[in-house]
């Protein structure tokens, strides 16, 4: 029954590495068998090496009755230990919907702020029992996504407050030291549902990976430890060529020489950091960005230049590629019954009637009308859409890249955000009565320029 020759050998590795004099934890617990060994193991190992240890329990509102019988059986056994348990819940589904994000990455956003929140009160460390299978649904994800090395690398066992002391450590293991101690659980019945990707892969990929071979998950941890190790190399040298590049006005600039000399990984890593400076963000810049902007330097043709995301671009100057940011968006322009306005790369006529292509919207008359730049965080209700989305969200969906998606109209009625072309209206400007109609004609200038050829 016992398997006391792995008492979490990994776990205990990693503490003693991160955390040699022990500290004051918090640990994440759900009640599922992963957590609530991890709570146990500190409770127990922990104890003894140094550690003071609170549990942490998230109700996400989305499981009802369910959901507070896992919230009673964690209290009831830190009572029964004496230990100190902070509760907290959030509306999944409000957020998720205001935000235009899934149920998953909703849940995900409460459940850290709770555990950032709680974690502020003096505590070292948050741990959470994300485990070698966890990692290897990670990678296979990923994978199957598109992604580098970073996205291969799994799940990081040390995030800023965060740490995984069982991310070594395969969830068969945690089951047979769950069975030794005779440790109590609580199961999420939506853990066993084939809708979300992740427990596919948990129920039908993973079983097929260890017939192949048992030790399928223990050696996907591996790799990505060793992924890790390397990508560590390739963003030291990386910082090297970094430590070459000239910030200044909005710029970022660097000797096209200092790139070719080293090797391409580490290229790609640098141009990827000067793109993400200037832009504020790294989200939705990849390898063929960065491999494009190699390509202009490896040529060095003086003046040549590049469009990238975010309204970026990319030049080559006297031997230097300058990655610089777009110059401000244009101003809103009232848009007047008749009267044609040039904004970005569009042509915009306003009508009182259906003229070509382009938008309608019913409103009061004395509603001023504007054409401004596209919000990504704005929100558009759109007529047979599933509620409030982001616009961000909504190019997404109509793979619009970041590049179109700023050069985007968007209307606004007074300072509502109304409509983007070419996504649609917002239901509270459709037809109504007691509202004039508008139709807003709207001429791509470049496709007006192929029809004069």
């Amino acid at each position: 029954m016992t398997t006391m020759k792995n008492e979490l050998t990994a776990a205990r590795v990693f503490l003693s590495r991160h955390f040699p004099a022990g500290g004051r934890v918090l640990c994440a617990v759900s009640g599922g068998l992963d957590s609530m060994c991890l709570l146990h193991f500190m409770d127990t190992w922990g104890r003894a090496h140094g550690f003071s240890v609170a549990a942490a329990h998230f109700n996400h509102g989305l499981r009802g009755a369910a959901a507070d019988r896992d919230q009673r059986f964690v209290e009831r056994w830190c009572a029964g230990r004496d230990i100190p348990c902070f509760t907290g819940s959030g509306d999944t589904r409000e957020l998720a919907a205001r935000e235009g994000l899934s149920l998953e990455e909703a849940g995900r956003k409460l459940r850290y702020a709770f555990l950032e929140k709680t974690a502020a009160d003096g505590f070292d460390a948050i741990f959470t029992a994300h485990h070698a299978d966890d990692n290897a649904e990670t990678m296979l994800l990923n994978l199957i996504r598109g992604t580098g090395s970073a996205g291969l690398t799994g799940i990081p066992p040390v995030r800023g407050l965060i740490y995984r002391p069982f991310l070594r450590i395969s969830r068969q293991a945690l089951a047979d030291y769950a069975q030794a101690h005779e440790l109590g659980h609580v199961e999420d019945e939506t853990n066993q549902e084939n809708i979300a990707a992740r427990n596919i892969l948990r129920h039908q990929v993973l079983p097929v990976l260890r017939e192949l071979n048992p030790r399928a998950v223990e050696n996907m941890s591996v790799t990505a430890l060793l992924l890790q190790r390397e990508r560590e190399a390739v963003q030291v040298l990386s910082a090297g060529v970094l430590a070459k590049s000239v910030r200044e006005n909005g710029t970022v600039s660097l000797d096209c020489r200092a790139l070719l000399d080293v090797p391409l990984a580490a290229a790609e890593e640098a141009v990827l950091a000067m793109m993400a400076a200037v832009a504020g963000c790294r989200k939705d810049l990849g390898l063929v960005h960065a491999e494009s902007v190699m390509e202009l330097a490896r040529q060095g043709r003086e003046g040549a230049r590049l469009s990238l995301p975010y309204g970026l671009t990319a030049c080559i100057r006297g031997g230097t590629l300058v990655i610089a940011a777009a110059g401000p968006p244009e101003g809103r322009c009232p848009l007047e019954p008749g009267r044609s306005v040039h904004w970005g790369g569009y042509t915009l006529t306003l009508h009182t009637k259906p003229t070509g292509e382009g938008l309608a919207l019913s409103l009061s008359e004395d509603t001023p009308l504007w054409v401004g730049a596209c919000p990504p965080a704005g929100r558009l209700d759109l007529p047979g859409g599933r509620g409030s989305r982001s616009v961000k969200r909504l190019c997404l969906d109509r793979r619009i890249s970041l590049a179109e998606r700023d050069g985007l109209p968007a209307i606004y009625a007074g300072q509502t955000l109304a409509a983007v072309w070419p996504l649609g209206t917002d239901r509270a400007f459709g037809p109504r009565e007691k509202k004039r109609d508008f139709f807003i004609q709207i001429i791509h200038n470049t496709e007006e320029k192929r029809h004069e050829q």
